[in-house]
């Protein structure tokens, strides 16, 4: 029986009408164009899913083109990082471009612009130029400069190439309808003045293009099939194709603007300014903190490159905006993460338990299990002993029948080892349980086949044994932000609902075949939730993120309110 094919998206359906209509296959070629302004986040993850995921369905070449138009934002660190992370979600594109490539072309075809009567130098003010745009209801007002001679809007413009201009006194202007109803169509600007050194360019020009100008000839030059956009660029459309019927041969490839809903992630923020502001802040340790809903934060957290295209292909491709509740994210990242994770005993909140019975100074190794969903994952060996760590919030003095874990008088197993059951508790002076002792069965031992090794008990505790157990800073994170939609309260600064308890320090203890783990190296902790060594990890001295609880957690807070 053959699998049943697979559903299109809209974007998808678009490009079969196109073959279908007659549009050569082999020409197809996409693109992903990031500003380097930032770090590029989970929004953007699902612009490179769609963009090289097309790329690979059709096996059309997919550039990477950075929009590097503005040098006051612009860093190669941004550039780096960029690389890194579409390269880490498992994607190649086919050749690097920037939009500074084309910065002369783009100035030539300026020239010819203002040669040909469709641009002209306007030396007003900003303050002056808003107010001559008019509003969504009422029709602009020409400016005072749009009928300056093409010799004077050449002598111009040159001079604004050369330097000989200061910032603010002129731009360039395309000429086109100040009575249209689009006011992006309003005679936009396509250059300003910004005398400032380029990442790539250095000082080479005083000038620099505006996107609208850029975005669409970028595209034209490489041969750009379909330009896919988020859903505020749709207005922009009109001026995308204006601008490419100034340039546009016949006899090439022209390409086509298409628009789909940018997916907002619940619980934090997506907008590079406000990322950018939580950094700078010192709310976070900077763009790759694991709270961050970057890609690097992200890996840096423990996600996998798998989770996160899973994540991508289930949310899909819409024309409606909407929120995404990142249960959904950390549902892909526990899906994963099950599948391929090792399981190992940590313990973060430890409380001392004595096995009374157990032999003085002695030790054994047990068998445990690496990984229950994948059989080639083997096994490992852990050590015992009298005395070991077990989680305080698995003991309680008294407890009803539905607490199945340890209390006096009862029995639970302790994971891989025996059957123990709590016979006493020390306290110290304010009343807190600081030792707990208890017996155990030495018949009981898992895997060994007795008669007591399968007596059913229905509480299974992990624990970590004290003469072997490896200290660890443990980093407890949690969502950044407390509201579903923190920017979405016009009245309120999305700062105010800032999670105070976003990351927690904790000191753990591991079992010690973790003592040698090395950054980016991920684990279940049993009972517990997934957890990857940090880059702040060194030999000696161990670090781990919480990447998510085992269960979702914030859904049980919620149903309670």
């Amino acid at each position: 029986m053959s699998a049943p094919a697979k559903s299109l998206n809209f974007i998808e359906h678009i490009i079969e009408e196109d073959l279908k209509n007659g549009f050569p296959k082999e020409k197809l070629r996409f693109r992903f164009p990031p500003e380097p302004n930032g770090y590029l986040h989970i929004g953007h993850a699902s612009s490179i899913c769609l963009n090289f995921g097309l790329g690979l369905d059709y096996n059309a070449p997919v550039n990477l083109r950075y929009d590097d138009t503005n040098p006051t934002k612009e860093e190669q660190e941004y550039v780096d990082a960029i690389k890194r992370d579409v390269e880490w979600l498992g994607f190649q594109w086919d050749t690097e471009c920037y939009a500074s490539d084309y910065f002369q072309q783009l100035y030539d075809w300026a020239v010819d612009l203002i040669k040909a009567g469709k641009a002209y130098v306007d030396s007003q003010t900003s303050e002056e130029m808003a107010r001559q745009k008019g509003t969504p209801t009422e029709a602009g007002t020409n400016s005072p400069y749009r009928d300056r001679s093409v010799e004077e809007n050449l002598r111009l413009f040159e001079g604004m190439k050369n330097g000989d201009f200061e910032e603010g006194t002129h731009v360039l202007r395309a000429k086109i309808d100040m009575a249209s109803p689009n006011m992006l169509m309003r005679d936009p600007i396509m250059y300003r003045v910004l005398h400032k050194a380029h990442h790539r360019t250095n000082t080479d020009w005083c000038i620099y293009p505006m996107y609208d100008w850029t975005h669409g000839e970028s595209d034209y030059i490489e041969q750009i099939t379909h330009s896919l956009c988020t859903l505020e660029f749709l207005p922009h459309r009109e001026l995308y194709d204006w601008f490419l019927d100034q340039v546009v041969d016949p006899d090439k490839i022209r390409p086509k603007q298409r628009e789909f809903a940018r997916r907002n992630l619940s619980h934090t923020v997506v907008s590079k300014r406000k990322l950018l502001r939580l950094v700078e802040d010192g709310i976070v340790n900077g763009w790759d903190d694991p709270r961050m809903p970057t890609i690097s934060g992200l890996r840096r957290r423990g996600y996998t490159p798998e989770s996160i295209r899973n994540f991508s292909d289930t949310i899909g491709i819409a024309k409606r905006e909407n929120v995404v509740d990142v249960s959904l994210l950390e549902f892909h990242i526990r899906e994963h993460r099950n599948k391929i994770d090792d399981r190992v005993m940590a313990v973060l909140n430890p409380v001392k338990l004595v096995i009374t019975n157990y032999p003085e100074g002695e030790e054994e190794w047990l068998q445990a299990e690496n990984n229950p969903e994948d059989e080639s994952a083997g096994s490992r060996e852990v050590p015992f002993s009298r005395e070991i760590y077990i989680e305080r919030e698995d003991f309680r003095e008294q407890a009803n029948r539905k607490f199945f874990r340890l209390k006096l008088g009862g029995e639970v197993r302790l994971k891989n080892a025996y059957i123990i059951k709590a016979e006493s508790c020390t306290k110290d002076e304010n009343g807190n349980i600081i030792e707990i002792q208890c017996t155990y069965d030495p018949k009981s031992k898992s895997g060994s086949g007795t008669e007591e090794s399968l007596r059913k008990v229905k509480g299974t505790l992990h624990w970590v044994s004290i003469p072997h157990a490896v200290p660890a800073e443990v980093r407890l994170y949690d969502r950044l932000f407390t509201d579903a939609t923190p920017d979405a309260h016009k009245d309120r600064d999305f700062m105010e609902f800032l999670n105070p308890d976003s990351l927690k320090f904790v000191t753990g203890y591991v079992e010690p075949s973790l003592s040698s783990a090395q950054p980016g190296d991920r684990f279940q902790f049993q009972r517990l939730g997934y957890f990857n060594v940090d880059l702040d990890s060194e030999p000696g001295k161990l670090v781990f993120n919480r990447t998510v609880t085992l269960r979702d957690t914030w859904a049980k807070l919620e149903q309670k309110d």
